[in-house]
């Protein structure tokens, strides 16, 4: 009977709890299933449009001056040893930065480098991180106030907390660290207290208003927007990297009343910025995110706007969630040094070619590394040059030896046949076609091979490149920036300060300070000490060079060559000067050897001779 009870009871039990699960699942779970999948669909929809959006425009350039584009913001103080400024709680803006260890001229000491400039002034340069949201209410812009709810001031081992509530359930926090040097890490998270899904995507750029005033001065290292993006997207290593460069005036000349733009690309990691020949800007996203990115200008009221950066791959966020990553901002000098310790500390591909290496890349790169030993051993960075001339044209003594031996072999010959080829001249005065023809046949009677001489340009030729490249690295090297060499030389990066106007400083007045010829004296009639010895240099080396088989006009033309380069390297780095003038006179020293053993007449001994005949004249008059 109780087995009977018990049965019964358990059937009631079964069909009221199935009746239960059954009411449960229409009017409670059902419900809550459909509006959980329509969430989805809307985060999903979001997240899509998110993803779409790529890189906001950014700030328009207006005409605040830097003082009252500071004040429309509060501020945080940034100080470390190697940068100063502050961040805009507006929009939560890096961009406020000098470079305290860079003055901007020799002269002027504790007048730091500005690196980034406030966002609405007619020069701004920034950096700003945000997210796109579709449709999300209150979601944070480069308008939104940000509150620094944590640490006072930005230092090295003190990190700042910003944070954003939109007054609907989302809130933003971003920890803000920073190293010594010129690293910037922002940690970032967004919690979802609504009781639906949220999708996003993150993004972070560099922004510029405008073409900087003294970009495209050095057409030999790069100025304008970078970017290091991976060719694949399957877990790229390091080989699968590549490295962009647009320079400011191709990316801001219009076309069809457009800046020129770049496409939206994908990549995994990499990273992007805008670089000058010494400093950059720079935003890193996580190395293992897929990322959107975007190198591009747009013209505004005529003006580029120039933006280089990236966009994450879409975020969605479920109720009561929090999702947090971390990404990093360069700011500062491009010490190739500490670049190399980013991207291996940070796994930063390609990190170092923020540095303009060029196409040359495999010579430049080591011969900087060399320039760079020798400046910390030597101590001085004139001198770091001076070596690495010599090192470079002992490791090619071999060619060059050759090269110049079977010139000066050519000018031997030419210095035997020389009465015959001048009784051909007499012979055919005004007939060039048959002078011509008269001295083929002589040396065709003397077995002579007139292009012997010529052959022997050939090893030259091979040694162009490693002369360019060196070229190359004295150009981009930041060590030569203010750097002192002797006398009046404080700057090796910049030219030559003496005039041979006002005598080389001997008659006390500036020639700038000439009324209405001062600009021209101190433009094209410049012309300092290291440049007219450098003019001297190139005129003895070219005296020095047996010219065989060269035309007599271009000999002519070839004749004027120093005189016009001494003008034109009086507005080149004095570093880059010294750097060919002491190359000219190892060359020079070379070829005198070669035709000293030789015996061929050459300017220094026919030079001597000469001094040697005056001294005994005057002697002989006393």
């Amino acid at each position: 009977m109780n087995n009977t009870a018990d049965n019964k009871n358990m059937i009631y039990f079964l069909v009221i709890s199935m009746a239960v699960l059954a009411i449960y699942q229409i009017f409670v779970f059902g419900p809550d299933q459909k509006k959980r999948q329509a969430a989805a669909q809307v985060a999903a929809v979001a997240s899509s449009s998110a993803a779409a959006k790529g890189l906001p425009l950014g700030g328009v350039s207006t005409t605040l001056t830097r003082e009252q584009a500071l004040a429309t913001s509060p501020r945080i103080t940034i100080s470390t040893p190697s940068l100063k400024g502050s961040i805009a709680l507006k929009g939560a803006l890096i961009d406020d930065l000098y470079m305290i260890k860079y003055d901007q001229t020799v002269e002027k000491k504790n007048d730091p480098v500005e690196l980034l400039t406030p966002a609405g002034t007619s020069n701004s340069y920034y950096v700003v991180s945000g997210y796109n949201f579709q449709n999300i209410p209150g979601a944070p812009t480069d308008d939104t106030v940000w509150t620094q709810t944590g640490g006072s001031a930005l230092q090295v081992g003190k990190p700042v907390v910003l944070s954003y509530t939109n007054g609907a359930g989302l809130t933003f926090t971003r920890t803000l660290s920073i190293d010594e040097n010129y690293m910037i890490t922002e940690d970032d998270a967004v919690t979802n207290s609504t009781p639906q899904a949220i999708a996003f995507a993150p993004y972070s750029m560099v922004v510029r208003a405008g073409v900087p005033a003294d970009a495209g001065k050095n057409a030999v290292v790069h100025e304008g927007a970078i970017a290091t993006y991976s060719n694949t997207m399957s877990s790229p290593k390091l080989g699968d990297y590549r490295t962009a460069s647009l320079k400011y005036k191709d990316m801001a000349k219009p076309k069809d009343g457009k800046a020129l733009t770049g496409d939206d690309k994908v990549s995994i990691g990499g990273w992007y910025g805008i670089t000058d020949k010494y400093w950059m800007a720079a935003v890193i996203p996580n190395q293992a995110q897929s990322v959107k990115y975007t190198v591009k200008a747009d013209l505004v009221n005529n003006v580029p706007i120039f933006r280089s950066g990236y966009v994450d791959a879409p975020v969605t966020v479920a109720p009561g969630q929090t999702w947090k990553a971390q990404s990093h901002v360069f700011a500062g000098a491009k010490q190739n040094t500490q670049l190399q310790t980013y991207e291996d500390s940070l796994h930063i591909p390609r990190f170092h070619w923020a540095v303009d290496w060029g196409m040359l890349s495999i010579i430049t790169y080591p011969m900087y590394w060399l320039l760079d030993k020798l400046y910390a051993f030597l101590g001085n960075f004139g001198f770091a040059i001076l070596a690495l001339t010599v090192i470079v044209k002992v490791v090619f003594y071999p060619l060059a030896h050759r090269s110049y031996e079977s010139m000066t072999k050519m000018r031997q010959v030419q210095d035997r046949l020389k009465p015959k080829l001048d009784a051909i001249k007499k012979r055919f005065p005004d007939d060039m076609q048959k002078q011509q023809e008269a001295t083929m046949a002589l040396y065709q009677e003397e077995k002579v091979n007139p292009m012997a001489g010529l052959g022997g340009c050939l090893p030259m030729l091979l040694q162009i490149p490693v002369f360019w490249s060196l070229y190359k690295v004295l150009q981009l090297a930041i060590e030569m920036r203010h750097a002192p060499f002797f006398g009046w030389i404080n700057d090796l990066s910049a030219p030559d300060s003496t005039s041979i106007v006002n005598l080389f400083g001997l008659l006390p007045f500036d020639p700038a300070t000439v009324p209405l010829i001062g600009t021209i004296l101190t433009g094209p009639l410049h012309i300092g000490v290291v440049a007219i010895l450098y003019g001297c240099s190139m005129w003895l080396s070219q005296q020095m060079t047996p010219m065989t088989g060269v035309d007599p006009m271009q000999k002519k033309m070839m004749a004027f060559m120093p005189l016009m380069l001494t003008f034109f390297m009086a507005h080149v780095a004095v570093g880059l000067i010294i750097y060919w003038i002491w190359s000219n006179i190892l060359t020079i020293l070379q070829q005198y050897s070669i035709m000293h053993r030789l015996k061929v007449s050459n300017p220094i001994d026919t030079g001597f001779q000469k001094l040697g005949e005056m001294m005994n004249k005057g002697k002989k008059a006393a």
